[in-house]
C-alpha cells in the first residue's frame, strides 16, 4: 500500500504499514522502495483528489502492477479502520453514512 500524499499529510495519519512515496518522487525513489513483483495499491486523500490515480499511472508506466484504493485515506478513517500518526495507532467509530447499517456488509 502506497501513500502518495505530502509529508505533512502523511504525518496527520496514514494506513498502517503503508509506504510513503509522494507522486512527484516516484521516478527517483520507486525502485528503491518497491518490489516490482508485488502489486501496489495507491491512495491519496479521498474521492475528490486524483493523487492516487496520478501515482498509479506513474507506477504503471514503470512496469508495476497497480490498483487504486477508492475513497482514499478519508474513507479508510470514516469506515472505522485503524490509522497511524506520530503518536501511534488510532481508530474512530465508523461514520454511519459510509458504513453498512445493521449488516456485516453492504450487500453489493
Amino acid at each position: 500500500v502506497l501513500d502518495s500524499r505530502s509529508t505533512a499529510s502523511w504525518d496527520q495519519g496514514h494506513v498502517p504499514g503503508a509506504v510513503h512515496l509522494p507522486t512527484a518522487l516516484i521516478p527517483e525513489r520507486a525502485a528503491a522502495l518497491l518490489d516490482p513483483a508485488v502489486p501496489v495499491v495507491t491512495y491519496c486523500w479521498g474521492p475528490g483528489c486524483n493523487g492516487a490515480t496520478c501515482a498509479a499511472l506513474a507506477l504503471a508506466q514503470r512496469g508495476y502492477q497497480v490498483k487504486e484504493m477508492l475513497g482514499g485515506f478519508e474513507y479508510w478513517v470514516r469506515e472505522g479502520f485503524a490509522f497511524e500518526t506520530r503518536e501511534g495507532v488510532e481508530r474512530r467509530g465508523a461514520d454511519p453514512l459510509t458504513a453498512p447499517a445493521d449488516a456485516a456488509d453492504c450487500g453489493c
